[in-house]
């Protein structure tokens, strides 16, 4: 399932106010970078126990164990294969109200997640953001010049010369 913004409206807490106010004290008392600090620890006391990826061959197994830990702190968390690589899915988020206001905390998170995977992820989507779901790519295979060079169509004119990598790849 997946909530909407209305739905999530309908929910009533204080919570949000308060996270709000703390978070705007704390980066007029110790500036941005006390947020940032702040959301970096937020984000390791929910998946910071993930055993980090050892090796290329033990993503796949880390990326879940992170969606499993996300899904226990009320992220709803999947992963799934997509192209070259995997998706870390958080269909909800108990803190989006908070984090569209501190994006620190989305960044963080994403931060934190590469490190355990061992490689650079790139987020693609958050529901701070206005999207209905918060997506980070992993990177899990490779592509070869020969790969992109495969995908180029070729050329209308048969006489013409076949692109070379060089000249197509930038």
């Amino acid at each position: 399932f997946q909530m909407t913004v209305s739905g999530r409206s309908t929910a009533r807490h204080g919570y949000d106010h308060l996270a709000v106010e703390a978070l705007t004290a704390l980066r007029r008392i110790g500036g941005t970078a006390a947020v940032t600090e702040f959301a970096r620890e937020r984000v390791r006391s929910v998946i910071g126990h993930v055993r980090p990826a050892e090796g290329a061959h033990d993503v796949e197994r880390a990326a879940t164990d992170i969606a499993t830990a996300l899904s226990g702190a009320g992220y709803a968390s999947s992963v799934e294969e997509a192209g070259t690589g995997l998706q870390i899915c958080q269909h909800h988020c108990p803190v989006w109200n908070v984090a569209s206001r501190f994006p620190e905390l989305c960044a963080a998170e994403q931060e934190v997640v590469s490190e355990i995977v061992g490689t650079h992820v790139q987020r693609l989507a958050t529901i701070a953001g206005g999207n209905c779901a918060c997506t980070t790519n992993i990177p899990t295979g490779t592509v070869t010049v020969s790969d992109l060079a495969a995908t180029i169509p070729a050329p209308a004119d048969a006489s013409a010369s076949a692109p070379t990598a060089e000249r197509t790849v930038r």
